[in-house]
């Protein structure tokens, strides 16, 4: 399996060729990294004007392995060599490392760059990306591969300190500036006259000069890290960068935010797979429900105004969010059977975008990283009619939802007053929630919440609410019991049973490989406008569109319903006879377009003839890709499928007269998550002549 790491963005406020001055007294050894023993040039050029430098070097690392894997290796030192690429006119240093020893068995690749600040030419920044694939190790390739990523995160951490170390040796030395190259003086690099080499492993990692936010390419840099996501390992680092870069990649514009990737990436321990699996599950769950536009959209009802028994209260003493539920006073039998589990489910992730806004809020009123909030709960009054089965139900579901799609938002929860059934309700619904949240559950019986070890060691004094003893007069609800003349009908509620946000326009279809998802649409007016919004959130496939003056022969169960559209994929049935001749009976009239898993396809078809046309999904085969230090999308979506031979789409198709078409079109972009932002790219179909604009 190949390891791999990318670097934030470091920025030191120091021009380039101070920076270089630094930079270079580090060689040919360097007291600092005790692993790098030496250096030797074995290689040096330089173009005709002087502005480009290439020095290879050839570099001895000393790796701290057991010796027992030394000798069965036969090696006491691993060597490397570095190819710099050092440009004065463009100010640039470019450096590319690989390893000479074990190069059969072992692939080490590191690219690194030292450039100016695109928008500040007195700052410099740096960059840096590696590999590591063994292939084969004396059967220890597992051990070979935790010393190898153990040793490297070290040298990535001690070599921050190495450039500020020498820039205050200049400073101290009275070298604050270093002239500019140029091509009549190259005599003004007094420092950088002989060759400039580099560091194995990451050692010529840019030091920690003075960090500042706002890196270059909406690329992360390491202030930015540190202030708004907190203090992360280099390889944490490095997931978070690779995911974010791999969503760039495949939403094709506006991203979650950095915050709610990181949750995704600590709640499965930064196991890249698995995260980006995770991610990508919610975000496909957002946009299908909305849930972008909750906050903006969603009325709370009356019912809920009245007896939903919880609120935001000011923050904990560590600055998360604190709200609190007065669940044992919450009538939750009545609210289910006045409301449905539907309105409840809202409620709860009304309170969860709330939370993270709020999230976002104290990370700037505080000045540090604040990613979860605090919830307390008063269990006083809870009772067997809390056991109301369906309730229970309704909220096993609920707690199902907000685990999938909220992971790592609840720093922590004080449970207090806890009553003898509590442990029953504990049963039930702690298997559905993570380990990790459920070690930052903390419950208090009877009066055990007052005084120390309570919750004044969590949160202030001041603010504890006065139905806990405290003094501050909480604005909550009292709850109360729900009157039973607004409880809905059995019929209502039945028909609402295994219904969460399902009042949504999209449907979902599987594709199985040789059987393809057709839909059959009739048109009756040539200029009529075919829409079309489908999520690949399983597979890869191949979308097409033809157009027939004949009608297909439908099955008998099937005919033509609103609009002229049907649907045959849940059949297992197909339109396009197998006898029919591509070109005579029916026509391609958008070009093959092949869709990977993870992405948002919008168009639209402008027909020029009446009849039939069918819109097919099917079945796509994805090629390996080319090996790279970078993984390819296509291939990583590839290798999250379940099964090789099934796709899922979640699909929605209107037919829109032409006078129709661009107000529909503004109906359409409305529904787009705000997590995908998506651009457009015109074609034109060579057969009808008809317009088609795809969205990705």
């Amino acid at each position: 399996m190949v390891q791999e790491y990318q670097s934030p963005v470091r920025v030191y406020k120091y021009p380039f060729e101070l920076v270089m001055a630094a930079y270079v007294r580090r060689f040919p050894k360097c007291a600092l990294i005790p692993m790098f023993v030496d250096s030797e040039v074995i290689n040096q050029s330089r173009s005709k004007d002087g502005s480009v430098l290439v020095t290879e070097r050839r570099c001895t690392i000393d790796v701290d392995a057991p010796r027992l894997l030394k000798r069965i290796a036969g090696v006491e030192y691993l060597y490397f060599i570095q190819k710099n690429t050092m440009n004065y006119r463009n100010r640039t240093l470019h450096i590319e490392v690989h390893n000479e020893t074990f190069s059969n068995r072992v692939t080490v690749r590191e690219f690194c760059s030292y450039t100016v600040h695109p928008e500040n030419e007195d700052w410099t920044c740096f960059e840096q990306a590696a590999s590591l694939d063994i292939k084969s190790f004396f059967g220890f390739e597992s051990t070979a591969e935790k010393i190898a990523m153990k040793q490297y995160a070290a040298s990535i951490k001690k070599g921050k300190e190495i450039i500020e170390h020498h820039l205050g040796e200049l400073q101290e030395e009275g070298i604050t500036r270093i002239p500019r190259w140029t091509a009549s003086t190259e005599c003004t690099r007094p420092t950088l006259s002989a060759a400039i080499p580099v560091s194995a492993g990451g050692d010529e990692q840019a030091g920690t000069a003075e960090l500042v936010a706002g890196s270059p390419d909406d690329k992360l840099d390491a202030d930015y890290i540190r202030r708004y996501l907190g203090d992360l390992t280099p390889l944490q680092e490095s997931c978070l960068i690779r995911l974010r870069q791999w969503l760039q990649e495949t939403h094709k514009g506006k991203i979650p935010k950095d915050q709610h990737v990181l949750r995704f990436l600590r709640a499965r321990d930064f196991n890249m797979d698995k995260a980006r699996e995770f991610l990508c599950q919610s975000l496909t769950w957002r946009k299908q429900h909305h849930v972008d536009f909750l906050l903006d959209t969603w009325e709370r009802p009356q019912l809920l105004q009245d007896f939903f028994t919880g609120a935001w209260h000011h923050h904990d003493r560590d600055g998360r969010p604190l709200y609190v539920l007065r669940l044992g006073q919450m009538d939750t039998k009545g609210l289910v059977r006045a409301l449905g589990e539907e309105a409840l489910l809202r409620q709860v992730l009304s309170l969860n975008e709330e939370g993270l806004r709020r999230c976002e809020e104290n990370t700037v009123v505080f000045g540090r990283p604040i990613s979860c909030w605090t919830c307390l709960m008063d269990l006083d009054g809870l009772n067997m009619r809390h056991m109301w089965r369906p309730g229970v139900k309704a909220l096993l579901r609920i707690i199902e939802v907000v685990e999938a799609n909220y992971p790592e938002t609840l720093g922590r929860l004080l449970i207090v007053r806890a009553p003898r059934v509590f442990p029953v309700l504990w049963t039930l619904v702690s298997p559905l929630i993570d380990e990790n949240s459920r070690k930052k559950f903390f419950v208090y019986a009877g009066n055990d919440y007052q005084g120390p070890g309570g919750l004044v060691d969590y949160i202030d004094r001041e603010i504890i609410p006065d139905f806990l003893g405290g003094t501050y007069m909480c604005d909550i609800p009292d709850g109360g019991t729900v009157p039973k003349s607004l409880y809905r009908t059995a019929e209502e509620l039945e028909s609402e049973e295994n219904c969460l946000l399902t009042d949504c326009i999209y449907k979902t279809a599987n594709i199985f490989k040789g059987t393809p998802f057709e839909m059959l649409i009739e048109i009756t007016e040539a200029s009529s406008v075919i829409t079309w919004d489908f999520d690949v959130s399983k597979g890869d496939v191949v979308f097409n569109i033809y157009h027939s003056k004949r009608i297909p022969q439908l099955p008998k169960k099937d005919t033509l319903g609103a609009h002229g559209i049907t649907s045959l994929g849940s059949m297992n049935a197909q339109l396009i006879d197998k006898s029919w001749v591509l070109g005579q009976d029916y026509s391609m009239v958008e070009k093959a377009l092949v869709c990977r898993e993870g992405e948002s396809i919008q168009g639209s078809h402008i027909t020029r003839w009446p009849g039939f046309y069918i819109l097919q999904w099917r079945f796509h085969s994805s090629t390996a890709g080319a090996a790279s230090s970078l993984p390819r999308v296509d291939d990583v979506l590839a290798s999250l499928q379940v099964s090789s031979h099934k796709c899922r789409i979640m699909y929605y198709t209107e037919v829109l007269a032409s006078n129709d078409f661009r107000g529909s079109l503004s109906s359409l972009e409305s529904c787009q998550s705000g997590f995908s932002q998506l651009s457009a790219a015109t074609t034109t179909s060579s057969q009808s002549h008809a317009s088609s604009t795809l969205s990705r």
